[in-house]
């Protein structure tokens, strides 16, 4: 029936019914609203870097990571009140160990968006101005394979057919961010800046990409979690 999970390709049956959700309205409305945080948490994390690159560590990129912080917290107590209804009321047994993988790692997408924003606080990188467009576009990927992911992982509840179209792209933007990656990192290491802010910026441009690899991993096990729903 499914022939293969290499990068969320999956062949779907046409008849047989997945909506993972039937009677359990209150917990996908949590699902909901979990995956609602890391696609805003996507979208500030974009705005910060954007500002910091454009004007510095000022109050309004402050207030974007703050904003991601608030975010991150509010997705933490909605996955723990999702385990909660899921043990508690023995929801969807068959499928629960997949979910609470799903939403741990969709998770730490958000942390590591967090993480990054506090590092740009904290250590304050001075980033030349001839990075600064790669810095955005770089971000831009990024925020793009997340954006993928949590579509993928709507589908995983609703349309499950659909997660193989997302996470195909998931791949595509983190390749994307990949090469602009090491464009950035080549660019830093040839240029006649001193060894100590090579090597701090080339932290910061790993902490960027790392999300891209996350989200990468994510869509990796969100295939396999598809296949078995659909065998």
């Amino acid at each position: 029936m499914v022939q293969s999970a290499k990068k969320g390709r999956v062949q779907m049956p046409a008849t047989k019914d997945f909506a993972l959700f039937r009677r359990t309205r209150e917990l996908e409305n949590e699902i909901d609203e979990f995956l609602n945080k890391i696609s805003e948490g996507g979208l500030a994390f974009r705005l910060g870097v954007q500002i910091y690159m454009n004007h510095g560590p000022t109050a309004e990129f402050e207030e974007k990571l703050y904003h991601v912080n608030s975010l991150e917290n509010t997705a933490d107590t909605l996955r723990r009140s999702i385990e909660t209804k899921l043990y508690s009321q023995t929801l969807i047994p068959e499928s629960r160990g997949d979910v609470l993988g799903l939403l741990e790692t969709m998770d730490s997408v958000l942390n590591l968006m967090e993480g990054a924003l506090w590092g740009f606080s904290i250590e304050t990188p001075d980033v030349p101005e001839e990075y600064r467009v790669d810095f955005i576009e770089l971000t831009d990927r990024v925020v793009l394979s997340v954006d993928e992911l949590v579509k993928a992982a709507r589908a995983f509840f609703r349309n499950i057919e659909a997660v193989p179209d997302h996470n195909h792209k998931v791949m595509f933007y983190e390749k994307e961010a990949d090469k602009l990656s090491t464009k950035l990192k080549r660019a830093i290491f040839g240029s006649k800046l001193p060894l100590p802010n090579k090597v701090h910026l080339r932290s910061f441009v790993e902490s960027v990409d790392n999300i891209a690899d996350q989200a990468e991993d994510v869509a990796d096990r969100l295939a396999i979690y598809t296949i078995k729903r659909t065998v």
